[in-house]
């Protein structure tokens, strides 16, 4: 299969000098167990022009502009065709977050430690794993972190419709009701209400090993996806790729999309989708 690559850890089969596995032959065949990840120049990232896959062993982490103590890899941008940006943000002791753009929104949702998240109004809450918190449009708030925190962001120009306005909004996964999925056996919840003023959301989806989607989706959506738990395989165009947790995923539009869960646990992802906006 075109662009596929196996699964960690790997097999590799060398014909060497001396036999490592028995210390003896010159010249037969030896099996030794190589994770190519720890090979020099080797990563599973992919880019290509409908679809890229980012994993963890090529993140590049740097200051996080307008933040303070915090490192920053951006993993989506609008370089790379998308119209939104996904960065995860790496907060130390003492750290604090700057605001976005004008007119930009944001979601953040905590994938390690806490932070606390205070509003103009001096209305704070702590955030944990698995909370989340929405900051409409040029809304003023500020993240603090005492210890250490991985956050995950989200944030996208706000694409503004007359007479609807969007709410500073604070919850967590497991307080989100499941929702029916018609014909699929996957279980989901969405962080953010579906009404017109919410032009994107965030759903969290989690498959049980061996449940797989049943629609192979081609759609004018874009995706920005993080594979939290489990494993399995993705098919991106005509490319199948394994991903296991810490891996992301951008999906053009139009790009045919599939996900099958293996593994012996639950695979949970987090997946950016925009929504309630004319394509024109």
């Amino acid at each position: 299969m075109k662009d596929s690559v196996p699964l960690l850890p790997y097999w590799t089969k060398l014909i060497v000098p001396l036999n490592l596995c028995t210390g003896k032959s010159l010249a037969q065949p030896c099996l030794l167990r190589i994770s190519k990840v720890n090979l020099p120049g080797f990563t599973r990232s992919v880019y290509r022009r409908d679809h890229a896959l980012i994993t963890p062993e090529s993140h590049v982490f740097s200051p996080l502009p307008d933040w303070t103590n915090t490192l920053g890899a951006y993993l989506i941008t609008p370089a790379i065709g998308s119209h939104f940006v996904m960065y995860l943000a790496k907060m130390q002791e003492n750290s604090r977050s700057g605001l976005p753009p004008n007119d930009v929104e944001r979601l953040i949702f905590v994938t390690q430690g806490a932070v606390t998240l205070t509003n103009s109004s001096g209305i704070s809450n702590k955030l944990v794993v698995d909370s989340y918190a929405y900051l409409p449009p040029n809304f003023d708030h500020s993240l603090k972190c005492d210890g250490s925190a991985t956050l995950v962001v989200f944030e996208r120009r706000y694409a503004f419709l007359d007479n609807h306005i969007t709410e500073h909004i604070v919850g967590s996964t497991d307080k989100q009701p499941l929702l029916e999925t018609p014909g699929e056996v996957f279980e989901l919840r969405k962080l953010l209400p579906a009404s017109m003023p919410y032009d994107f959301n965030i759903h969290v989806m989690d498959f049980q090993p061996g449940e797989f989607l049943n629609v192979k989706e081609v759609h004018y959506n874009q995706h920005g996806l993080l594979l939290l738990e489990g494993q399995g395989i993705y098919r991106l165009g005509d490319s199948w790729y394994p991903v296991q947790a810490g891996d992301v995923i951008w999906m053009a539009p139009f790009v045919p999309q599939w996900y099958a869960a293996l593994g012996k646990t639950r695979s949970r992802y987090l997946l950016y989708k925009d929504v309630n906006r004319n394509p024109l």
